[in-house]
């Protein structure tokens, strides 16, 4: 079921409610009117007829007449006088008798001075009247046809009211509905012309500030991230294809040529050299892409823990120095450790130990000596790590892209790379709710500073 129609639903069962109970309202209250006036209106006819009888002397036969002789003798009230020993002065029409006194009654009406029922629909009354000439017991009945018919064209009144009522409401619902979807309806249709090859079409946000406004620029946000990630997807995959191709082609070329000819061992060992360094290429292009893969996962597909960030610089320094024995790294505690807090965070260990082998990997891989010092010093609600070296260092106008993908500076004619370390390196310090800096001079060296809160 649409939106629509179920909003249209909602608010005519909401309004039918509302409906029915005013309606049931107004009966009950009309119906308890009516009893309470008739049983005034048959107080005020047994009265008047026994002054009649006792102070105007009117003959009981005389009032016997104008009661038989009227127009609606079924329904007019009866009225009967007794006294209080049970003998009967008079009666409207004793061959009638629609209420049939006995003494339990008298004697009832005697005790509590009046008291009123229903005799089927015929309503009763029964008081004691007191006069000069003594005391006596009067009992009035009719049936309200008049009134009940009131209340049977009121009954009917409202149920005719009330299922027109509802047609109307459900009308309004729909068009108030449509109205107030129709924003809805015209962001759909904008939707469906977005495709992949024009994530640029944003949809209208409109001026207001409601609901649908809300709705519409998180929606153009979104549209925002997945443009920028699409394109960041084409860069990257040419990026790639580049990368990987130049070390492919560089090997394939050099073993078809090393087959073009018989050659010496020597050649053959030197050509063999070639594919190898092309191999590895490829090999630390593949790891470095995975790692960017992994850091790029969703923050709670990634497990993060405890860690003491000494221990795993240590690590990252060992691996480092196992892939390149010449490299001299070296660490410096600015601080004493008082306890594991001051040096710990909350982070994925596989993840931060990648980091940092970047940082000291391209501290030593610039550096004419391939050295590189790290630092560590903590603060009360966080911990620092500095990576400084002595290289070529970076130019003002480079500094701000190191940390894009696949960018290489000037720096690239020293030493080899694919352009991904630093971005990898940002991207996991961003993952670890981080900062990474760095500060560079050309010929003077870099200083790569990380900041990490404590966990």
């Amino acid at each position: 079921m649409k939106i629509r129609n179920k909003l249209s639903l909602l608010f005519t069962a909401i309004i039918a409610t509302l409906l029915f109970v005013f309606a049931m309202a107004v009966y009950l209250s009309y119906s308890q009117n009516r009893e309470d006036e008739y049983y005034k209106e048959l107080h005020k006819i047994a009265i008047t007829k026994v002054n009649l009888l006792l102070d105007a002397k009117v003959e009981p036969s005389v009032l016997q007449l104008i009661y038989r002789n009227s127009q609606n003798v079924l329904f007019q009230e009866e009225v009967a006088i007794y006294d209080t020993s049970f003998h009967l002065l008079y009666h409207d029409a004793v061959d009638i008798d629609k209420v049939k006194e006995n003494s339990n009654m008298i004697h009832k009406i005697i005790a509590e001075k009046q008291i009123q029922f229903y005799q089927g629909k015929m309503q009763v009354i029964g008081l004691l009247y007191q006069h000069k000439n003594g005391n006596y017991v009067i009992t009035a009945a009719a049936t309200d046809q008049y009134g009940y018919a009131k209340l049977t064209n009121l009954k009917y009144t409202l149920i005719v009211a009330f299922f027109i009522s509802i047609i109307l409401i459900y009308l309004a619902g729909q068009y108030l509905a449509s109205r107030a979807l129709k924003p809805v309806s015209d962001m759909v249709d904008e939707v469906e012309e977005i495709t992949a090859t024009n994530l640029d079409l944003r949809i209208n946000e409109g001026g207001g500030k409601d609901e649908i406004a809300e709705l519409a620029v998180t929606f153009n946000a979104m549209l925002n991230r997945l443009e920028k990630s699409f394109d960041a997807q084409k860069e990257f995959v040419s990026n790639i294809s580049h990368e990987l191709r130049t070390p492919l082609t560089a090997m394939l070329a050099e073993l078809q040529l090393t087959l073009g000819k018989e050659r010496q061992n020597a050649e053959y060992k030197e050509s063999i050299q070639h594919a190898i360094s092309d191999a590895q290429k490829v090999v630390r292009l593949s790891n470095s892409l995975l790692d960017m893969a992994k850091a790029n996962y969703d923050h709670t597909e990634i497990t993060f823990k405890k860690l003491r960030l000494d221990e795993v610089l240590l690590d990252a320094r060992n691996d480092v120095l196992h892939t390149y024995p010449d490299y001299k790294v070296n660490i410096i505690f600015e601080k004493e450790i008082e306890n594991d807090h001051s040096i710990s965070v909350k982070g994925n260990e596989y993840l931060l130990k990648v980091a940092f082998m970047n940082l000291i990997e391209n501290g030593c891989k610039f550096s004419a000596q391939h050295e590189c010092t790290i630092a560590i010093t903590y603060h009360m609600d966080h911990t620092i790590l500095r990576f400084q070296d002595n290289g070529t260092g970076i130019s003002a106008d480079t500094v701000s892209r190191i940390f894009e993908p696949f960018y290489r500076g000037q720096n690239q004619e020293y030493a080899a790379g694919n352009g991904i370390g630093l971005s990898l390196t940002k991207k996991i310090i961003d993952l670890h709710q981080g900062t990474i800096t760095v500060i560079s001079e050309l010929n003077q060296g870099s200083v790569f500073t990380i900041e990490l809160k404590h966990a």
